[in-house]
């Protein structure tokens, strides 16, 4: 097996892994970060979303190995050490953008990849950048409310 050894949510990480595992699998199940969610098995849902690199992406499309020497952040990576959440995760809570929370954590590290790229986006924007999650709860305009609510708390308006 071989050896992957990445930083995750800046931490230093190294394991033996299957070289088919998933990037997904191995945030889950070895290093028991159970925040990045499965939902679909087939790269639909964005529930997987983390950043590998600074960059939005869906990790069960990636094998852990392919991630070898990268930095991966997940949703756990994003609250302060002392527990204070990201303005994205606060904004979330306050503008009511979940409800059963499953696709949240996915949503969050999608529209956190938006923001850096766009930090006023439009309702369409946001939109746009969110086809790749699927909400079956929400209807989205809660979600919509919550990036807004952090672009704004974010770029300090």
């Amino acid at each position: 097996m071989p050896t992957v050894t990445m930083r995750v949510n800046g931490a230093q990480t190294s394991a033996d892994v299957p070289e088919n595992t998933l990037l997904v699998d191995y945030i889950r199940e070895h290093l028991r970060l159970t925040g990045t969610h499965v939902g679909c098995d087939t790269s639909q849902c964005g529930a997987c979303v983390v950043h590998i690199d600074g960059k939005s992406a869906k990790s069960c499309t990636r094998l852990a190995t392919q991630c070898e020497g990268s930095e991966v952040l997940t949703i756990e990576g994003l609250a302060a050490p002392n527990g204070t959440l990201h303005p994205l995760q606060a904004a979330f809570k306050e503008a009511h953008g979940l409800q059963c929370g499953f696709c949240t954590p996915g949503m969050i590290m999608s529209t956190l990849d938006l923001l850096q790229t766009n930090p006023k986006p439009t309702d369409p924007e946001i939109r746009s950048w969110l086809k790749g999650n699927i909400c079956r709860c929400t209807g989205y305009q809660n979600i919509v409310k919550a990036v807004e609510l952090a672009a704004d708390e974010m770029s300090g308006s």
